[in-house]
């Protein structure tokens, strides 16, 4: 089970930690992600992390503005917004694949989905 937090409304150029924590057994090998979808858009891959290599993945859009990252004592996903423009207007839904350590972009590779956090960003 994964548990998304940390959206809301804030203004262009402003900052956001979205968190998200999973419960139940995960295996050794895994992958956190974060996705997000607006309105009449598809669901689009933002950040991910692999919890074994520590290596992340960015969406072009978010590189440089967005910093993914994990507590190492718990299973816990964060994700770092700063620079926050309009259009990264979203649900943003945190995603969870046990099936190994590559970061994958494609949202039907995850089997586990928290619940969606808005972030709204007023210009």
């Amino acid at each position: 089970q994964l548990q998304a937090s940390g959206g809301g409304l804030v203004q262009t150029g402003g900052s956001l930690r979205l968190s998200c924590a999973a419960s139940g057994r995960t295996g050794s090998s895994y992958v956190m992600a974060w996705f997000r979808q607006a309105p009449g858009k598809e669901r689009e891959f933002v950040a991910g992390i692999s919890w074994r290599s520590v290596m992340t993945d960015y969406a072009d859009p978010v590189k440089g503005r967005f910093s993914i990252s994990r507590d190492n004592a718990k299973i816990i996903v964060y994700l770092q917004m700063n620079s926050l423009k309009p259009e990264d207007t979203a649900d943003y839904h945190c995603a969870l694949n046990t099936a190994g350590n590559i970061i994958s972009r494609i949202a039907g590779q995850y089997r586990y989905w928290g619940q969606g956090t808005l972030v709204t960003v007023s210009s």
